[in-house]
C-alpha cells in the first residue's frame, strides 16, 4: 500500500536534517552502509544526496550550498551548511508547540483529542528539562460550561438550559439533544436539536446560564443536519429582514464587520448601507447603539420602533410638573434633567429614527 504523500515529504525532510550530521561524524562512510543504518534503499540515498546538493543558506550560490565529495561508493560532507548537529528543539520552540497542542485540546469540538493528549505527553517526556514547569492553557470564557457541554455530547445526554437570546433579548428555557461541540470566531458553541424550536440551533457557551444534565439519551431526529459553517455562523438569506441604514464616516466600520448586502456612496460623506439581520428588534437596539451618525432609510417599520424608544428615553429625562399648591416655585433642581444628557436623548430620537 502507497503511504500519503504528506507522509512521504515528511519522512524525507525529517531524514535530510539529520543525514548531514550523520554523514560528518563518518567522512568517507559507504552509501550502502549508511542506506542501511538510515532504513532507506541505496537509490533513495543517493536521491537525498543530489537534493542535498542543491539546499544551503539564504543567497543560494555555490558557496552558499551543502557539498560533498564521492569517492568511488563512498561520500563525504566538505560543507555542511550550518546543519552541523541533529535537529533538536530550542526552548522557546518546544514552549511553542507545548502550547499550541495544549489550546489544540482545549477546543471544542476537535476530534482525537485522545492522539493529541498522547503526541503532548510524548513531547513534554522528552522536552521537559526545555519547558521547565507544566504549562497550563485555558480557553477564554466559562471553561466549566464547555466542559459541561462537551461531557454531554460525549456522552450523548440531553440537556436542560437556560438561555439568552441576544437578537431578541430575551431569556428562555429549553430541552436541547446535543449534536456536537465547535470553536467559530473564537467562540464555543454547541449544536443541537432543540425540542422547542422544532429545528437545529446554534447555542453560543457563554449565554448559557445554567445547564442541567437530563437522566434521558439525547434522541435527535433523522431531519436534523448539521449547519454548513464554513462562512461562519450567521448566514443572511433573502427571507431575512432587509434594512438600509445612512450612515457617516465613524460608522463605517460596520461595513467591515457585518456582512453586507449594497454599499453606496450618498451625501458628503454618507454612505447608503444594506444589510440583511435576523430580526428587527436586533436591528433596533443596532439603530440606537449607533447614536445619532446613523438615520433609517427602510423599512418605515424598524424607523417607527427607533423613534418610539428613543422617545421613551426622552420621557425619562422630562421634567415633572410643579406640584398643586407649591406657589408655582421651581421644581427640586435634582429632578431636572442635565442638560446634556437630554441633549444626547434628543438627537438619538431625531437622527437616529430618521426614515427617508
Amino acid at each position: 500500500m502507497t503511504r500519503p504523500a504528506s507522509r512521504t515529504s515528511a519522512d524525507r525532510l525529517a531524514r535530510l536534517l539529520n543525514l548531514v550530521p550523520y554523514l560528518l561524524a563518518r567522512p568517507g562512510i559507504e552509501i550502502a552502509e549508511a542506506a542501511g543504518d538510515l532504513g532507506v534503499t541505496e537509490r533513495q540515498l543517493r536521491e537525498d544526496l543530489e537534493l542535498l546538493w542543491v539546499c544551503g543558506l539564504p543567497g543560494y550560490g555555490p558557496g552558499d550550498l551543502i557539498d560533498m565529495a564521492f569517492d568511488g561508493d563512498r561520500v563525504t560532507i566538505t560543507y555542511d551548511a550550518g546543519i552541523d548537529r541533529p535537529l533538536r528543539l530550542t526552548p522557546d520552540e518546544a514552549l511553542a508547540l507545548v502550547v499550541a497542542l495544549r489550546m489544540l485540546a482545549e477546543t471544542p469540538g476537535v476530534a482525537n483529542r485522545e492522539a493529541i493528549e498522547r503526541a503532548l505527553a510524548k513531547i513534554e517526556d522528552a522536552a521537559g528539562d526545555l519547558v521547565g514547569a507544566p504549562v497550563a492553557v485555558r480557553l477564554p470564557g466559562d471553561a466549566r460550561r464547555v466542559e459541561a457541554l462537551r461531557a454531554a455530547v460525549e456522552g450523548g445526554r440531553a440537556l436542560r438550559i437556560v438561555y439568552y437570546t441576544a437578537a431578541r433579548d430575551e431569556t428562555t428555557e429549553r430541552v436541547i439533544d446535543p449534536l456536537r461541540m465547535l470553536m467559530v470566531g473564537g467562540r464555543a458553541y454547541v449544536e443541537a436539536w432543540c425540542r422547542r424550536a422544532e429545528a437545529v440551533r446554534l447555542f453560543r457557551a457563554d449565554r448559557i446560564d445554567a445547564i442541567t444534565e437530563l437522566d434521558e439519551p439525547a434522541t435527535v431526529p433523522p431531519q436534523a443536519v448539521p449547519h454548513d459553517l464554513a462562512g461562519g455562523v450567521f448566514r443572511p438569506s433573502p427571507d431575512l429582514p432587509l434594512i438600509t441604514l445612512r450612515i457617516g464616516r465613524s460608522e463605517r466600520w460596520i461595513t467591515e464587520y457585518y456582512p453586507c448586502e449594497r454599499v453606496e456612496a450618498g451625501d458628503g460623506d454618507q454612505w447608503l448601507v444594506s444589510l440583511r439581520v435576523t430580526d428587527l428588534s436586533w436591528a433596533r437596539r443596532f439603530v440606537l447603539g449607533l447614536g445619532p451618525g446613523a438615520t433609517v432609510a427602510a423599512p418605515v417599520e424598524l424607523a417607527e420602533q427607533v423613534r418610539a424608544t428613543a422617545a421613551a428615553a426622552l420621557d425619562a429625562y422630562a421634567v415633572p410638573a410643579p406640584v398643586a399648591g407649591s406657589g408655582g416655585s421651581a421644581p427640586d433642581t435634582a429632578a431636572a434633567p442635565d442638560a446634556g444628557s437630554e441633549a444626547a436623548a434628543r438627537d438619538t430620537a431625531t437622527s437616529g429614527s430618521a426614515a427617508s
